[in-house]
Order: structure tokens, then sequence, then C-alpha cells
């Protein structure tokens, strides 16, 4: 059982200036250190309180909470009620739903939602204002450091992997830099997988959370997660997110969508195995062998 964090004094009193009457709350981090989420009351007011792993992502989720705000219904994403850069702390209203990760739907409810969310998330896209030069730097650099990473992957991995999946990462190694270059870019949530999508049940209206990672990049690696842990075992559910997206991925994007999902896949095998931790070796295998029967 997961003991609950305390809510910090500090934090508590500049709720209590935004949220006055303040008498509740409750733990909603995830079960990681550096996640830090409460729900916050005052009387039948509600609101959630964060404090930012980091500098970097507090400047990122403001960033993003005034884009949402710009671009998304009061239903789709909640709003930014108050921030505090000293605490790294963000107060923002509640959004109505459940969190859809591992939320059982039945098949019509299930294909209905992937496709709001890829409607949602190119409405989010195209909203975007052009990537700056620094923004395209930031990119390459990314690009670059996860090409080396996989480089730096093969020979740890070797004796653990057949020939096909070893050449996929041989292949992310060497591809990855400039398959993103020739790419387009746009403001990417950065994060936008189903456990930061709310399902309310009552209205049948899908709502996004969790704006900490959003900035510009490749629209392609904004779907690594969904490929690698849902897409690829059911492809009716890409398909439905692509119906709403409104745009298949182009052959170049298929690409580099799948060799992030290698590189990913080949981080979790090196981590587990430099761990002796046997849930990211197969979590890794589990990935690569995925990608392995990926046919574009």
């Amino acid at each position: 059982m997961t003991t609950a964090k305390p809510f910090p004094p500090e934090l508590r009193d500049w709720v209590a200036l935004h949220l006055p009457g303040l008498d509740a709350n409750e733990d909603r981090s995830w079960p990681r250190s550096t996640s830090l989420v409460w729900r916050v009351s005052a009387g039948d007011r509600d609101a959630y309180a964060k404090i930012s792993p980091s500098a970097l992502e507090f400047e990122r989720e403001v960033a993003g909470y005034a884009f949402a705000a710009a671009h998304l219904g009061e239903s789709e994403a909640p709003r930014l009620l108050a921030c505090n850069p000293d605490l790294r702390a963000i107060l923002s209203s509640p959004l109505p739903g459940r969190v859809v990760r591992d939320l059982p739907l039945e098949t019509s409810t299930e294909l209905h939602l992937y496709e709001v969310a890829g409607r949602l998330l190119r409405r989010w896209h195209d909203a975007s204002a052009p990537g700056t030069d620094a923004d395209r730097a930031a990119v390459r650099s990314d690009m670059e450091d996860k090409a080396r990473e996989a480089a730096d992957c093969l020979e740890d991995v070797a004796s653990h992997l057949a020939a096909d999946r070893l050449a996929l990462v041989e292949a992310a190694s060497k591809e990855l830099a400039g398959l993103a270059e020739g790419l387009p870019l746009v403001y990417r949530h950065g994060d936008y997988e189903t456990r930061n999508w709310l399902y309310d049940e009552d209205r049948g209206r899908h709502g996004l959370i969790d704006f900490a990672t959003a900035a510009h990049g490749v629209a392609a690696s904004e779907f690594v997660w969904l490929f690698g842990a849902i897409w690829s075992v059911r492809p009716e559910l890409r398909e439905a997110y692509f119906t709403g997206y409104g745009r298949p991925l182009t052959a170049e994007e298929n690409r580099l969508l799948q060799l992030l999902t290698v590189r990913l896949g080949v981080s979790y095998l090196r981590n587990g195995l430099a761990k002796d931790r046997d849930e990211l070796v197969a979590r890794g295998h589990l990935v690569l062998d995925r990608m392995a029967a990926h046919r574009p």
C-alpha cells in the first residue's frame, strides 16, 4: 500500500490565500517520488494543487495551461487558478471525469473516445505557433541524444536480442536525427497518453490534463507511448484515433514513430538488466517484439 504524501505547510498557506476556508486535502500523486499532487477543498469548492519537479516543468506547465485556455473548452481542460514560481506550485480547477487508463469501457465507447482524443490533439497541433530556430535546435539535440542512447544500448543488450531486434536498435541509432530534421514542428502536449485523458461518462466528454512536458517537437513523437503500449495490439484504436486526427502519418513519420518506440524499448531493457528489475526487462522485450512485428 502506497503511503499518502503529506501536504507541505508552505503549500497549504499559499493555497489558502487563493482558496479561503481551505479545510481538506487528499493526496492524488502518481506512485513515484517526483509526483506531488493534492485535491484540495474549501467547503463545496475543489481544486488541485501541484508542486512541479523542476523549474523547467513548472514553466512549461504554466505555458501549457495558457495554451489550453486559449484553444480548448472548459470541459476539455482545467484552468490555471494561480501559480507560484518560488514554490513551483500550481493551483488548477477540477475537470469532470475519471482517468482513462485501466478504465473498463465498452468497445464502442473506447473507439469513440480514441476518435475524440485524436480530434482534440489535432486541434491542439493546428493551433501551434511556428517553431523557432531555438525550438528546432532543441528537437535536434533531443533526437541526437536518443540516437546516442540507442547506440550505447547496442553493446549492453546484444546478447539478449535476436538479429532483427538488434537491427532495429541500430537503425534507431543511425536514422532518428535525420528523420526528425525534415519534419515540421508543432506545439505538443508532450504526454498525450491515457493516464492524462479523462472521460466524463455522464456527458460522454473527453478531457485532458497535465501540461508539464508541453513544448515544440515533431508530431510523431507525441504517439510513442500509445503505439508501443496500445496501438501495436489494438490497431482498431489506432484507426479510430487517426480518423479523429484527420490525417494518417506519412511514411517518414511512421518510421520515426517506430524507431522512437524502439529506443524506448531498448532503454527499458538495458535499465532492467543493469538494475536487475525483471519487470523492466520484460517490458523492453515486449516493446521490441511489437516493433519487430510492425508492418507500416
